[in-house]
């Protein structure tokens, strides 16, 4: 099974010119935790996160209004493409200490993001499916045959 069946489509950006203050408004009002930095050709040079925030703006003691996306965004993030595999994308999470990683088309350009919580997700329903299934199929006492 493959990234593109999981992955967020809506993907939320920043420029890496704008305040960290603009990006936090536009995360609490979009109710995201991660914007998403691109080029003129769509393709992703940054990623930035509401942990990235607390920790290098505000508990560094930083003006957020003085402070640019592009100071605090982490650079060249990992990407996946849409048929990665979900196992292959959550090696590389799992690998790299990270929960999100931006999906690429073939030309390299953004087309989702996919986070830990849509692999955890997905994992539950199958677990449920297969719940289900043995449940249905597991022997009935002889008294309710």
């Amino acid at each position: 099974m493959s990234v593109a069946r999981i992955c967020l489509r809506e993907v939320h950006l920043a420029e890496a010119s704008e305040s960290v203050f603009e990006a936090a408004r536009r995360m609490a009002e979009r109710r995201v935790g991660t914007l998403v930095i691109v080029d003129d050709a769509r393709k992703p040079v940054g990623l930035v996160t509401d942990r990235d925030l607390a920790l290098r703006v505000v508990a560094a003691g930083g003006d957020p209004r003085a402070i640019s996306v592009g100071d605090v965004m982490t650079a060249r993030p990992k990407t996946v493409s849409e048929s990665t595999p979900i196992e292959s994308a959550l090696s590389l999470m799992r690998a790299g200490a990270f929960r999100r990683l931006p999906v690429v088309d073939e030309e390299g350009k953004l087309v989702g993001i996919v986070s830990l919580d849509d692999v955890l997700g997905l994992l539950a329903e199958e677990f449920e499916l297969i719940g289900r299934l043995l449940e249905h199929e597991a022997p009935r006492p002889a008294a309710q045959l």
